[in-house]
Order: C-alpha cells, then sequence, then structure tokens
C-alpha cells in the first residue's frame, strides 16, 4: 500500500496554552530537518491543530518512519491514504480498499471514528461511523466490531480530501529541541555521557558537547569515538557544536603537584570549570554530566559536592538514580552502545589513582588546589585557546 503523508501526534504540546504554536513551529523545523537526507520531496504543514507530512511522489518510507521516530516531540506517527472526496459511495469503496490492503488477516474487530474538519459534509460523524462500520460488516462477514477495545481503529478526516489512517508508530515522546534553551554536554567515550545529552534533550533542551582529549596518552581514534558518540546523539538533538580540549598538560601538572587519591575529584573540578566557560561563551543554561550516585568513586554524594563546588551555574545528572543496567539499555535503543565500547582510552582512564579517595572534603580538595596556584591558570588559558570546535549533525 502507497501512503501519501503522516499525521504527527504530539503529546504535551497540546496541553499548552497561547505560546502553543511556538511548540508547534519547533517542531515543524525539527522534522524538516530530520527529513532533510530521506529520499523524496516533503512539505510539512500545520492544519486545524494537526500537523502533516506530505510525501510528493515516490518517497523512502522506511527512511521517512526512521527519521521521524528520532523526532523529540513526536508521541505516533500515523501512515495516511488520502482520496479524493467524491461522495459517500466512493468513500464506501475507498475504505473498504483501505481494509483489505491493510489487514489480509480479517479475523480481527475494528470500530470507526470519523472527524468532519469539512463541516458541510451531507452526514454528521455518527452517521458516517455507523454507515461505514456496516459497509465494512457487509464486504467483510468475518471481521467484528468492538467499540471498546478494537484491534483496529480506523480513522477517517474528512477536509476537502479524504484522510484514512488505522496505525500509529510509536514516536519517542518529549518536547522538541529547541524549546526549552541550551545546555553544555561534558561527552567522554563511554555509556552513560550519550544517554544522559538524549535524555536532556528529550526535553526540549539544545546540545553543545565539550570532550577532554589527552594526546599522547589517547589516540585519534579515541577522539574519533567521541566524534562518532556526538554524531549518534544529534540524530536526536539536532546539529552539536563539540569543543575538543587538550588536557594533556593539566593532568600532567594535577598528577605531579597534588595527592594521587584526589587526582580524579581535581581532575574532574578543572573539567567542570573548562565546560563551564565554554557554556557562558555558547549561551548555554547549565550542564549536563552522565554520573549516577554510587556508580564510581568519582560518583558519591561527596564527590559530586565537591565536583558541583566550582560550578556557578545549575549541573543537570538526568541518569543520577539509574542503574548501569537501565542505562546500557537506553544506550542499545538510541544505538550508542556499540559505539560506547570499543577499546579506547579516554583521559578519565588514565592516571587513575589505586585507592581514590571516595569521600572527599570539599575544603581538603581546596587546600590541595592551592599547590596548582603557579602554572594552573596559564595551562587552563591554553588549553580553552587551543579547542578544536567541530560542528556535528
Amino acid at each position: 500500500m502507497t501512503f501519501h503523508a503522516f499525521l504527527i501526534k504530539y503529546g504535551e504540546i497540546g496541553i499548552k496554552g497561547k505560546n502553543r504554536y511556538m511548540f508547534e513551529d519547533a517542531l515543524v523545523r525539527q522534522i524538516k530537518f530530520a527529513l532533510r537526507d530521506v529520499e523524496g520531496e516533503f512539505s510539512v504543514r500545520k492544519a486545524q491543530g494537526r500537523i502533516y507530512v506530505e510525501c510528493e511522489g515516490y518517497y523512502d518510507y522506511d527512511d521517512a518512519v526512521s527519521a521521524l521516530r528520532c523526532v523529540f516531540g513526536i508521541v505516533g506517527i500515523c501512515p495516511v491514504v488520502i482520496v479524493d472526496e467524491n461522495g459517500f459511495e466512493q468513500l464506501k469503496k475507498d475504505v473498504i480498499a483501505y481494509m483489505d490492503a491493510m489487514y489480509p488477516d480479517k479475523n480481527i474487530t475494528f470500530k470507526v471514528e470519523a472527524r468532519r474538519g469539512k463541516k458541510t459534509y451531507p452526514k454528521n460523524s455518527m452517521e458516517i461511523n455507523r454507515d461505514l462500520g456496516e459497509a465494512i460488516l457487509e464486504a467483510f462477514p468475518e471481521i467484528k466490531v468492538d467499540v471498546h477495545k478494537p484491534d483496529v481503529l480506523l480513522n477517517l478526516e474528512l477536509r476537502e480530501q479524504v484522510y484514512i489512517y488505522s496505525k500509529i508508530i510509536k514516536g519517542p515522546g518529549g518536547m522538541p529541541v529547541g524549546t526549552n534553551g541550551k545546555a553544555m554536554l561534558l561527552l567522554s567515550g563511554g555509556i552513560d555521557s550519550p544517554v544522559a545529552g538524549y535524555m536532556i534533550s528529550k526535553r526540549g533542551v539544545g546540545l553543545e558537547a565539550t570532550y577532554f582529549h589527552a594526546p599522547p596518552y589517547t589516540s585519534e581514534r579515541a577522539k574519533q569515538k567521541v566524534v562518532d558518540l556526538a554524531r549518534l546523539v544529534s540524530k536526536y538533538s539536532g546539529p552539536i557544536k563539540l569543543n575538543v580540549v587538550n588536557f594533556t598538560d593539566i593532568q600532567l601538572y594535577i598528577y605531579d603537584q597534588c595527592p594521587h587519591d584526589e587526582l580524579t575529584i581535581i581532575m574532574r573540578r578543572y573539567m567542570m570549570r573548562i565546560a563551564e566557560h565554554f557554556a557562558k561563551e555558547g549561551g548555554c543554561l547549565g550542564l549536563i554530566t552522565g554520573e549516577s550516585i554510587g556508580q564510581v568513586a568519582s560518583q558519591t554524594m561527596q564527590s559530586l559536592a565537591a565536583t558541583n563546588d566550582v560550578c556557578t551555574m545549575p549541573v543537570y545528572r538526568p541518569l543520577i538514580g539509574f542503574d548501569k543496567q537501565e542505562i546500557v539499555k537506553i544506550s542499545e535503543e538510541i544505538n550508542t552502545y556499540e559505539t560506547s565500547i570499543q577499546p579506547y582510552e579516554d583521559c578519565c582512564t588514565i592516571f587513575v589513582a589505586k585507592h581514590p579517595v571516595t569521600k572527599p572534603n570539599v575544603n581538603i580538595i581546596r587546600r590541595s588546589e592551592e599547590n596548582l596556584a603557579e602554572k594552573i591558570d596559564e595551562l587552563v588559558k591554553v588549553a580553552i585557546e587551543t579547542t578544536e570546535k567541530i560542528i556535528v549533525k
């Protein structure tokens, strides 16, 4: 069967007030962006509280559906058959042909639900439901009616043309990206941070990202892995500006000057400082990390407090109460898992203490950082000035 359009169902947007149009407009923009590389010509429009993606001529149905399933704000994608409005007798024939093509196995229950966008239509919605249901039963005696829990809910929208659909493909939900500002993701090569970026982006937040590279201890393959992860997340979030920071000299200086059991915490504090610099520069409203309480030594409550101590903007941790297996499940669903487990070192896995402190005292950490006073500001300045910026999409 050839589908001529997709009807887009959205969730939370529908209960917005006077600013609802802003969310709808953002969703239309995101849909157009998602379909940009799909074979075919598409037009996206709003009409009477609906969003339609109309397909002009040949298009790749599977690719179009895959692209739409990555657009936050969509809760359902309904493939639509459009027929001309040529009287009720012809409509009965069109509906019977639709049911026959869509459901070869007729051992099903159904219900008809019609909406009249065209109020001059000679029958009201109840009459259309009754008469079309009767026509379907006459054409296919084995089909049964169930008005409470039907296997097939046959929807018709009568406008200048008639839109027929019964299948709803689940979308990702959430809010259209760009409706809730922008945040800076601290992106490593691990499993957690891409999932964290995905989850915050799902609430309508645009993303920038910062990755800390440590050549020669981390390879170009490790950097490429992070670029690949950013590209996978950008399928959902839209283009991501990735800041690649050379962190080697800062790490070596901390390693030389600070107690080794505090290395991880102090390094993370400088990562947060640098990421916050780029966040402010890019107009971001917060930082995002993939931390989960107790997962590793640097993610205990005390460690998180010590990390937060250097930040002046909010730090969002969407995975904070997740088990590792829950995080892995989402990473598999968004297709980042296989990339995340590629065996390339990142800067968080080198210079790791054998016995890192798990309950750091913020005051002690601050005193340890005083050992860095001679050179650290200059090293941070150089790291910021030499940062490589990559637009990933």
